[in-house]
């Protein structure tokens, strides 16, 4: 069996939260592709996800998956010690503070620094020492861990240019798997809303069947993407509302799995028919990662 390289690190918020995260090196005789964050959904851990986080660290992958605060191990102080599930007890500004990247000028000097930020100040550390190839850079999340993707991904995208160079727009592409569109009060429509989040940066939504949640956030991206959108309920040229281009071309995708599965379920799904690979989320992130990652060069 190969070694296992796993390796808990842990960050710390601007809010004096520490969120434990596990970082999944790529192999040592693979081309470094990039890296991802993976989000697990509300209840999950990086456990939840672990499956699909090591399948992409086999491809090449650098995979960091965090608990995020009130899951697995990031415990939160103020919720009582004794409760098996802090989740449950989590309100908005818990969820908000997850995804939150803001205050100042300079973003490696920023006042507000939630968990994910945090975990990818931390890459970014290793990448700046060589021990990480960074670039591109794709979030996964799935149920809330995809509004919690979107939220940062647009908090990424506001960051403005400063005089030594770029500092936000880091990311080459989001997955959403089985979003759900609100979840108590906090909801992904203002990130859907950003600019960049809303026409640029190439998304693909991944749903079960019947998630109409999911074909909400698609249905909402589709509006600001009329000429590149690709539906896999209805490719190219397959009826009056078809695809206008084909998932090669598209920088928003909707994949439509045919399991009942949701939420880190649906995200560590192994496709059961060995000629349906393509509907296997690892094999599939991989082939958005390569189109994503094409068309930001």
């Amino acid at each position: 069996a190969p070694k296992d390289t796993t390796k808990e690190v842990t960050v710390d918020t601007s809010d004096g939260v520490s969120v434990r995260a596990w970082y999944y090196p790529p192999p040592e005789e693979t081309e470094p592709r990039g890296s991802v964050i993976l989000i697990h959904d509300l209840g999950g851990s990086h456990r939840s996800v672990e499956p699909l986080a090591k399948a992409l660290q086999a491809a090449g992958y650098a995979v960091v998956a965090p608990d995020l605060r009130g899951h697995g191990t990031s415990r939160l102080e103020h919720l009582p010690a004794s409760q098996a599930d802090q989740a449950k007890l989590l309100k908005r500004p818990d969820f908000e503070m997850m995804s939150a990247s803001a205050g100042g000028q300079k973003r490696d000097q920023s006042a507000v620094r939630g968990d994910i930020e945090c975990v990818r100040n931390w890459m970014k550390q290793q990448a700046d020492a060589g021990a990480l190839v960074m670039q591109p850079l794709f979030v996964v999340g799935s149920g809330l861990g995809a509004t919690v993707a979107a939220a940062w991904t647009a908090a990424d995208a506001s960051w403005r240019d400063i005089a030594t160079g770029p500092q936000g727009r880091e990311v080459a592409g989001l997955v959403l798997i089985s979003p759900t569109f609100i979840t108590k009060g906090y909801g992904i429509s203002p990130a859907l809303a950003q600019e960049h989040v809303r026409t640029s940066v190439p998304v693909l939504v991944l749903a079960g069947s019947g998630d109409r949640d999911a074909t909400k956030v698609f249905e909402q991206l589709k509006r600001h993407r009329l000429k590149d959108w690709f539906d896999s309920r209805h490719p190219v040229g397959d009826e009056k509302d078809s695809s206008p281009v084909p998932a090669t071309e598209a920088s928003l995708m909707l994949v439509a799995n045919p399991a009942a599965a949701t939420g880190d379920a649906l995200a560590v799904l192994r496709s059961a028919d060995p000629r349906g690979r393509g509907l296997d989320p690892a094999t599939l992130l991989q082939s958005f990662f390569s189109i994503a990652a094409e068309r930001g060069q």
